[in-house]
């Protein structure tokens, strides 16, 4: 698809919520995963280091 301007590019054909929502959902989610799956490392080398100890 070619667009003659960048605004025409923004609108995306009328479509422009749903695709722009859908692409701030979608990173809003993969910011989530990536920090939840950076707590749960932590805690878990937290947890292997406590059990390397005893």
């Amino acid at each position: 698809m070619q667009w003659a301007s960048w605004s025409a590019f923004f609108n995306m054909g009328g479509y422009a919520f749903y695709v722009w929502f859908s692409f701030g959902l979608s990173l809003v989610c993969v910011i989530l995963e990536v920090s939840a799956l950076r707590k749960r490392r932590a805690q878990a080398l937290r947890f292997s280091r406590l059990l390397a100890q005893e």
